[in-house]
């Protein structure tokens, strides 16, 4: 986000606050516009946050984003790009509601989701497998999750994937989209899925971008961690164990998670999501969305781990929410000193074609996997039909990362 646009915010801001809506409007209309190289011409920009619906690769609503850029040439500095924006009017709302992060999150279409006991679509439960309602309470508040208990190992299973669900997603949806409970039966893994509510972010977003949701020890993230700890005690547990994943703002806090308690979580995966500390207010959200700005200051920690937690990304290259350069800084974040890369290419089933870079720390071992998938827009790679926000046509996403996940259990002991 360059410096006129935000001058040209911070004045429709204070004409808003002083009832001048006209000048405001005005105001807006020509910050929007952009720059005349980068207008579209002939046919009106279309709105990114549609109403939920299922489907494959559907613009999926991360964000109160009053614009993004979407790349109309691969990944190259060269491409040309388009920018697509929000309707006037829910801007001007954003803006009259002084821009809290809740608000703006909830000015996107679409209801919020219902109660998860009560909403679907709900996902298959193996025989003899358990997909129960919890409730997880402790000093930074209470959410509801679902757990989902595999048959292949319901005595003593072989580890937990933490799965965190994007915006306007619930946990039934997002098991049914990303296949999760199907893979962890094959493997004998837990699957929790913490719920994000409309009471915490009308959209039912988590605030990967609030300060105080981006640090140990207090908001989201300590929710999280809680639900994390009271599962890993129950089924007795370690951190080798113990995994989390997420979409797009989920796929956001996974990153949150890892950097903040790297003591609970061996692996993380992100899914079209954003980088640790990038943004810390919903303007700079905006602006690391589309891929405009670098990295802010990063809030700080208790402590800075010892060693980096392993980290896999899937992104696809014509996402129109999250900037595919999002998924480049966080595996930049991601790799250690000394490491090796390699690059793999190849062809999913559904036929969309791939680009896989394997890190590599100096003594071989895989720290960071990078998938980018061509073609494929702000949706779960290798999901199913059935859930929201999925593309059927891409590699498996659930798949390779408890592959990934796996694969330190395995190097442990040998």
């Amino acid at each position: 986000m360059n410096e006129d646009f935000l001058a040209s915010m911070r004045r429709a801001t204070l004409s808003t606050r002083a009832f001048n809506l006209a000048e405001a409007t005005r105001v807006i209309q020509v910050a929007l516009a952009g720059p005349p190289a980068l207008r579209t011409h002939g046919t009106a920009d279309p709105d990114i946050t549609p109403a939920p619906s299922k489907g494959r690769s559907k613009p999926f609503p991360i964000d109160p984003a009053a614009e993004v850029i979407e790349p109309t040439k691969g990944l190259s500095g060269a491409a040309t790009s388009q920018r697509l924006r929000k309707p006037l009017g829910e801007v001007l709302r954003i803006l009259r509601e002084g821009r809290s992060a809740s608000s703006a999150f909830g000015s996107m279409s679409g209801s919020t989701p219902p109660d998860m006991a009560k909403h679907g679509p709900y996902p298959a439960v193996a025989d003899g497998a358990q997909f129960l309602i919890r409730s997880f309470t402790g000093a930074a508040g209470r959410r509801e999750y679902k757990l989902y208990i595999p048959a292949s190992a319901h005595d003593q299973p072989r580890g937990l994937v933490v799965m965190l669900h994007g915006c306007k997603q619930d946990p039934d949806g997002f098991a049914v989209g990303t296949r999760m409970n199907d893979i962890a039966e094959a493997h004998g893994l837990l699957v929790a899925y913490p719920s994000q509510t409309g009471a915490h972010n009308a959209s039912s977003c988590w605030n990967w971008f609030r300060p105080t949701d981006q640090m140990r020890g207090a908001g989201e993230p300590a929710i999280i961690a809680g639900i994390t700890a009271e599962l890993m005690s129950e089924f007795n547990l370690d951190r080798d164990r113990v995994f989390v994943a997420g979409l797009s703002a989920g796929g956001a806090m996974a990153a949150v998670m890892g950097e903040t308690y790297p003591d609970l979580y061996a692996a993380v995966g992100i899914h079209s999501g954003l980088p640790y500390g990038s943004a810390n207010d919903v303007m700079s959200a905006f602006s690391v969305m589309r891929g405009d700005a670098g990295f802010i200051s990063r809030p700080e920690r208790s402590a800075r781990p010892m060693e980096l937690v392993r980290t896999i990304v899937f992104q696809g290259s014509a996402d129109r929410t999250v900037h595919p350069s999002n998924a480049k800084r966080i595996v930049t974040a991601a790799t250690p000193a000394g490491s090796t890369t390699q690059t793999q290419t190849g062809r999913s089933a559904g036929g969309r074609t791939y680009t896989r870079t394997i890190v590599a720390d100096p003594n071989g071992v895989s720290t960071v996997e990078h998938w980018l998938v061509e073609g494929a827009g702000h949706a779960w790679s290798g999901g199913h039909g059935s859930g929201s926000y999925t593309d059927s046509y891409g590699p498996d996403a659930s798949a390779e990362m408890v592959r990934f996940f796996l694969e330190h259990l395995r190097l442990r002991r040998n």
